[in-house]
């Protein structure tokens, strides 16, 4: 699966120690239109390099890849 151009869930719902972002907020490399400013750059944290889309964390729609993800950071929160 290809990431949903304009999604952003993955840059939103999970925490990113590396960059000190906490779940549920944007990240500060995360656009107005949703994309990532540093894709592809040496700076990109690599936790962010290795998230694969898929289905079953990206569902159908934004909103539901949001809400998966956000409920799969919570679940592996300690």
């Amino acid at each position: 699966m290809q990431c949903r151009t304009g999604c952003g869930a993955c840059c939103i719902a999970p925490s990113i120690t590396v960059l000190n972002k906490p779940a549920g907020v944007r990240c500060q490399h995360l656009t107005d239109e949703n994309l990532c400013a540093i894709f592809g750059k040496p700076e990109r944290p690599q936790a962010c390099a290795d998230f694969h889309a898929g289905p079953d964390v990206c569902g159908d729609t934004n909103e539901e890849a949001l809400r998966i993800i956000t409920e799969l950071e919570a679940m592996t929160t300690p």
